[in-house]
């Protein structure tokens, strides 16, 4: 019997196929779809993913990650464009009753300290702290990034090793610092919508402006010995709701 995260991994799959048997793991009755370019319920998805397929797309799954009910993927898609995506999905009674995503363009080379949008540790561990890793990045995102206590960084982020998958970033605690301070005025963090985790890996989602436009913050955390040290994200705009085809918002 499949676990949620299985069937997860069979449903995005199925983008490279088109096939309409990838989407029964959703709750047509049930499903809430916050992606604002997408219809809700099955008939939605089952015409996205056969839009999809005619682009011979290819989907790998980076990352995956269960939470209760909450499952997250960290993705790497190549449809008609490349782009990296963060996939959540809740379930009830073993189907996927609603979706949230977070997509960004792939950056096409690494970044100034030679990762890339996806590459890093996989491994998840540290399961029995789960709980206190959430917290710790629920506070490092509240503190920080929405408090822009940049003063504070040495309290959440590792100082020895810390290693950074944003595009435009580098390593090091100290460019984190100076690329915080430098992006203040543009990148405005707000709202923590969620914050999802298993083990030492922390998802948080949050709402804010990217040089004045309305923007999706995701951002992916590693945390080992009580510290951040990788990061990962992806930011994306949000629509105006003149194009929206649900109500039900991106968050």
């Amino acid at each position: 019997m499949p676990n949620n995260r299985e069937r997860i991994r069979t449903l995005l799959k199925g983008i490279e196929t088109g096939d309409p048997e990838a989407v029964t793991v959703v709750n047509e009755k049930k499903y809430i779809q916050h992606n604002p370019l997408t219809r809700e319920g099955n008939i939605g998805l089952a015409e996205l993913f056969k839009r999809l397929a005619k682009t011979s797309p290819k989907v790998e799954i980076v990352r995956i990650f269960e939470d209760g009910d909450f499952v997250f993927a960290h993705t790497d898609y190549d449809f008609n464009v490349v782009e990296v995506g963060f996939e959540v999905f809740r379930f009830e009674d073993g189907r996927a009753v609603e979706h949230w995503d977070n997509l960004q363009s792939k950056a096409p080379s690494p970044n100034p300290s030679g990762h890339t949008m996806i590459d890093g540790t996989t491994d998840i561990t540290e399961l029995d702290r789960t709980e206190s890793n959430r917290a710790f990045a629920r506070s490092f995102v509240a503190d920080v990034l929405i408090g822009r206590h940049f003063d504070r960084l040495g309290h959440y982020v590792d100082p020895a090793g810390y290693t950074e998958h944003n595009p435009h970033m580098s390593d090091g605690l100290t460019a984190l610092r100076k690329e915080l301070a430098e992006s203040a005025a543009d990148r405005i963090y707000q709202t923590i919508h969620r914050v999802l985790a298993e083990g030492n890996f922390v998802l948080c989602v949050c709402e804010g402006s990217l040089a004045g436009k309305h923007a999706s913050f995701y951002d992916l955390f590693r945390v080992a010995g009580g510290r951040i040290v990788e990061h990962w994200d992806t930011t994306e705009e949000v629509p105006p709701i003149q194009s929206w085809k649900n109500n039900n918002g991106k968050f």
